[in-house]
């Protein structure tokens, strides 16, 4: 889950310049996040073979309650109000399908599944008061090799973000290395969505954009704890929002895919705390 655009834009605008206040996290916290992510991932891996056609998105939005109940974790996401949000969030999991990109509202006006939708799964966890953010997207029964592509491609540009993501290299550094897989490919790169410093809240500093410039940006340091999502499309690059206040769709309607890890800087190679 991302803070909306227009406060998401103010925190970073791909200058070398700009330097915001990020909280390193301990070697401690560190572990607690990954004992956290372990605990993620299973509960989306158990979420997505859920996804079937006639399954409502509210059927997952109550599963989810139960695996977190039965793990002893909180949902992150539930009664959480981003900067800009004219109310809380209302429900454990985002869950966006088809064209809508990110945030779709799983308990209000449910979506029942069909055969060949595809369907992205997002899911924050507070685990010993630290949090983790991690989603998928799952196709529904059958799907279309081209949707089969775009989720391969969305995957990749995830894994492609992460390698980028080292110690003494900078935020511009992922956004340069996503753009550079999924724009020859002919992707839409979500404009204004991205990824961001998570921990201690749902959303901290910095920004971490899906687009950028080598160099530029924030330095990367051990300690970081970073959600990076690629947010791709097949068309266009702009988006809209629901008139819910959440829900993020594709300006020309066509269907997105979205990937996201919640991972720790090092001095080396990033370790995935979502895997």
């Amino acid at each position: 889950m991302r803070k909306f655009i227009t406060t998401l834009c103010k925190n970073w605008v791909g200058s070398s310049v700009i330097r915001l206040m990020v909280k390193l996290k301990t070697a401690e916290e560190i572990a607690i996040l990954k004992e956290g992510g372990q605990r993620h991932a299973f509960i989306l891996s158990e979420l997505a073979k859920k996804v079937a056609p006639g399954v409502s998105t509210n059927d997952l939005e109550n599963y989810a309650r139960k695996l977190l109940e039965e793990s002893g974790d909180k949902g992150a996401f539930l009664n959480y109000k981003p900067s800009g949000a004219r109310r809380a969030y209302p429900a454990v999991l985002n869950v966006s399908v088809n064209d809508e990109i990110v945030h779709g509202i799983p308990n209000e006006n449910p979506k029942i599944l069909e055969e060949g939708d595809i369907v992205s799964i997002d899911l924050g966890v507070l685990h010993k008061g630290l949090i983790t953010d991690s989603a998928i997207t799952v196709g529904v029964g059958k799907i279309s090799s081209q949707d089969k592509k775009l989720l391969q491609h969305c995957k990749e540009a995830l894994d492609i973000g992460i390698k980028a993501a080292r110690g003494g290299a900078y935020i511009g550094d992922i956004g340069y290395a996503i753009q550079s897989f999924i724009k020859p490919l002919g992707y839409g790169l979500c404009q204004g969505l991205a990824g961001h410093g998570v921990g201690y809240k749902v959303h901290e500093e910095p920004f971490v954009p899906n687009q950028g410039r080598k160099g530029e940006g924030e330095l990367l340091q051990p300690g970081m704890v970073l959600a990076i999502e690629p947010m791709i499309t097949l068309g266009t690059d702009k988006i809209v929002l629901d008139k819910d206040g959440y829900t993020y769709k594709t300006a020309d309607g066509t269907k997105a895919a979205h990937f996201e890890h919640t991972i720790a800087i090092t001095d080396g190679d990033s370790i995935i705390l979502t895997k």
